[in-house]
């Protein structure tokens, strides 16, 4: 499993991370462009290989293409917003109950599917249920409790206390219609609807939906086409071949930051990249052993030598788009102090021990290689082994035989969010194997807390502290993102993560 596909609520970011680059027009594409027109077919390139290619909207959306046609013609529960961090889709409302534990979704009285026929509480309370059936993780709720609650409600019930739940419901909560075990008809309910016969490999043409529930989208068609490389999507932009280059990769961005015909979008903090450390198993248990990790990495020279100056230095904790994340001081590198822990450790500084990383996000393998040699500095030998990515998923991934491998997040979500997907106890997917009581029960107070509640600031504070001090994680950097597209598109998303993929508001100026 793709860890892109895991993390439900913004994954997807295909196969290279995107770097913005400085220049003239990387502001976001919008000014002077007067007032939004309606018309014409937008032509937007995107990640994705051949051999991961899904077109079941309840799969595994490793891709970029495959996640953009889902998330246009499907419409999911919630979606990614500024602030608040979550805003409905499909769910016109939500309610919850005093412990925040049985929630009541309510559907807009005109959503329909692409068929015409009308969306029923009972379609969604199918797809949700066959999704959680899938992938349990997509739907933190106890599936048997999902029922119609009335002619436009669902209501369904969280094992614990959740007041997180609309934001952990993002994105992939895609709604099909009730026993549709053949979805490769594409009938959603979202913005756009596939063209008849148009879907090939991961490239289709979409059509405006006029009937959708929302604002009416302003493009008649969006063209998407897979790329199997940003060598060849960032030639498609330069060419004139598509209009937008969706994660266009730092050449693109160069390039494209001196063409007058050309502008940027940049999702500054768009990825995290950091190197995930076991704690309950292997050689790195003791903490003094993962602090001097953290203590022998030179941060700025990631950033610089990795990212070419296009992100921001990471402090070892996820989470850094939370309104409630804390700003403590930088982590600096130390190596006599580092040296000093290891020796107290009593650590075995003789023996190499493996980095697995794969090709998977833009210079993922040069940074595991240049975090590997500055660990050299403290006395620590790192072997680094690059892996096909279903290799690296199958065998390494969140598995003992990856004592330290590289991630990424491409996101910048909540603290709470990632406490729920990756780092408490009980997550199945918890790739550090970070086993901490006190984390736990931090977790939990912040999931019965009221949103916006002191008693939740103080929940995410405690997280975020027993991270930066004994966490497994090692956050030495946020990569920016950017899209590249021609000049004469307009109101293209700025929202990080797939945020990006809202395009019903996205207009040509003619």
């Amino acid at each position: 499993m793709n860890r892109r596909s895991f993390i439900g609520a913004s994954l997807g970011l295909g196969a290279a991370v995107t770097l913005a680059a400085c220049g003239a027009n990387s502001s976001s594409p919008g000014p002077g462009g007067g007032e939004p027109k309606p018309g014409g077919t937008l032509r937007i390139g995107a990640l994705g290989q051949a051999s991961n290619v899904v077109s079941d909207p309840f799969g595994l959306l490793a891709n970029d293409s495959d996640m953009l046609i889902m998330s246009l013609v499907y419409d999911p529960l919630t979606v990614p917003a500024k602030s608040p961090n979550v805003t409905g889709r499909l769910a016109a409302s939500w309610t919850t109950d005093a412990k925040q534990q049985a929630w009541t979704f309510t559907l807009p009285e005109a959503a329909t599917f692409h068929d015409g026929s009308p969306v029923r509480p009972a379609d969604v309370a199918w797809s949700l249920k066959t999704l959680g059936e899938m992938t349990p993780w997509k739907v933190p709720v106890d599936l048997n409790s999902i029922v119609p609650s009335g002619a436009r409600s669902v209501t369904m019930r969280a094992p614990t206390p959740n007041s997180q739940l609309p934001l952990l419901l993002r994105l992939m909560t895609f709604t099909v219609k009730e026993g549709s075990t053949d979805r490769s008809d594409f009938i959603g309910t979202g913005p756009f609807r596939m063209e008849p016969g148009s879907y090939r490999d991961g490239n289709a043409t979409l059509v405006r939906n006029d009937t959708w529930h929302g604002d009416k989208p302003l493009l008649d068609r969006i063209v998407v086409t897979r790329f199997e490389s940003t060598d060849a999507l960032a030639n498609a932009i330069m060419g004139g071949e598509i209009d937008v280059a969706s994660s266009a990769g730092p050449l693109a961005a160069r390039t494209a930051s001196a063409r007058p015909d050309l502008i940027l979008v940049r999702r500054p903090n768009d990825l995290s990249m950091p190197i995930a450390i076991r704690t309950s198993d292997g050689p790195f248990t003791d903490p003094r052993v993962r602090e001097a990790i953290r203590l022998g990495i030179d941060r700025r020279a990631m950033i610089e030598q990795v990212l070419s100056g296009y992100g921001s230095v990471g402090n070892d904790v996820l989470g850094t788009g939370d309104p409630t994340y804390v700003d403590r001081p930088q982590r600096a590198r130390d190596v006599t102090r580092a040296r000093r822990l290891l020796a107290e450790a009593r650590f075995d500084t003789a023996r190499t021990y493996p980095l697995i990383t794969k090709r998977e996000v833009f210079n993922e393998v040069e940074a595991a290689q240049l975090f590997a040699a500055q660990l050299q500095d403290i006395g620590l030998k790192i072997a680094v082994e690059v892996k096909e990515s279903a290799d690296f998923y199958d065998n390494y991934w969140a598995k003992p035989s990856a004592p330290l491998a590289t991630a990424s997040w491409p996101t910048n979500d909540s603290v709470m969010f990632f406490a729920s997907k990756v780092l408490n106890s009980e997550s199945t997917s918890n790739e550090t194997a970070f086993k901490d009581p006190q984390f736990d029960a931090a977790y939990r107070a912040g999931l019965a807390a009221a949103p916006d509640s002191a008693d939740y600031r103080d929940a995410s504070t405690n997280l975020q502290q027993i991270q930066f001090d004994r966490g497994g994680y090692v956050l030495w950097g946020m990569a920016d993102g950017i899209d590249v597209a021609r000049s004469n598109v307009r109101g293209l998303p700025e929202l990080p993560g797939w945020g990006r993929a809202q395009l019903e508001n996205t207009w040509l100026e003619t």
